[in-house]
């Protein structure tokens, strides 16, 4: 036993299950606010940067989604905690040549913005479901740009509904809808109305796609009031982002 360890647990488990509660009445919320039916809008925490033992105090709060956005960092993760009743989204930008491996662990990738990324996750996917690696297509979200930023990822809105077209005839993948993140210093009010019209549209070719994930710790709100299916947020559950050397 290692009293100073346990009492470090039982004070972030407080603090976390805190944060938790605090959000999620946050989320109902704006969900009550907007119109919209409770439970449509599901929380992704993301824990990006921060340990295993996070994961393990969210998970017996009750979460069973979780967001990384480096795929060395997941990987570590899905094999050290074992779960077999998580879901593992992949939220940031993805090379191609870590799709093999990201096929292997993630329930859903948020961030495919080109014919060539979505090829390779297909490959992958279908290779990881002949190996028994996986059970089901991989669900992927489209990321569209809401500005003109390559640097931020994101197809262009123009070439959304080809990109759709590509990934809905892939055998290995699932289109499951659409993500996005304001531009920096951009108003959120109009940049998620945005997004929800471009969602609109690609629902009117692709009615299954209907996740939306859009809005994070600063923001969720207005995403909420867009349409948001999913709200991805570090900072207001896990606090301050650990301070790393990657």
């Amino acid at each position: 036993m290692n009293p100073a360890a346990d009492q470090q647990t039982t004070t972030r488990t407080a603090e976390l299950g805190a944060r938790l509660d605090g959000l999620l009445s946050r989320i109902d919320v704006a969900v009550t606010a907007a119109g919209r039916p409770p439970g449509s809008v599901r929380l992704l925490p993301v824990t990006k940067f921060f340990p295993a033992a996070d994961v393990e105090i969210l998970h017996g709060l009750g979460r069973r989604e979780f967001g990384e956005s480096r795929e060395q960092e997941a990987s570590a993760k899905v094999a050290e905690l074992g779960y077999g009743d998580v879901e593992w989204h992949m939220i940031g930008r993805l090379q191609r040549n870590k799709a093999r491996a990201v096929a292997r662990w993630a329930n859903t990738v948020h961030s495919i913005d080109s014919e060539r990324l979505a090829t390779a996750l297909d490959r992958a996917a279908q290779d990881a479901l002949a190996a028994g690696e996986r059970t089901a297509p991989l669900r992927v979200l489209l990321q569209v740009s809401l500005d003109t930023d390559p640097g931020r990822g994101g197809v262009a809105p123009a070439d959304l509904l080809a990109l759709a077209d590509v990934v809905a005839k892939a055998p290995g993948l699932h289109l499951a809808g659409l993500m996005a993140i304001p531009p920096l210093d951009a108003d959120t009010d109009a940049s998620f109305a945005n997004l929800a019209t471009l969602h609109t549209s690609l629902l009117a070719q692709h009615a299954d796609a209907t996740e939306l994930s859009a809005g994070m710790s600063g923001d969720l709100e207005k995403a909420v009031e867009h349409g948001s299916t999913c709200v991805r947020v570090g900072t207001a559950l896990m606090g301050a982002r650990p301070i790393t050397s990657a």
